[in-house]
């Protein structure tokens, strides 16, 4: 199965945005994505959602896992 996105020539980004509380910071769970801007990614979660935690939140737990 082929990305429509991809097909199409639109610029996105597979990878998941992560951001966090403070709304000026934000990373991407694809490390080869180098422009957060949330136009370009499908899926965007807070940091505070994610299984092991973030810690920015206070809630960091040992391992983080992969968000997307």
């Amino acid at each position: 199965m082929e990305c429509a996105f991809c097909t199409s020539g639109i610029d996105h980004c597979h990878g998941t945005l992560v951001v966090h509380p403070d709304r000026g910071f934000a990373e991407c769970t694809d490390p080869s994505c180098l422009d957060l801007d949330r136009v370009r990614h499908g899926l965007i979660i807070d940091c505070h959602t994610l299984d092991a935690g973030c810690a920015c939140t206070g809630a960091a737990k040992p391992l983080l896992r992969h968000a997307s």
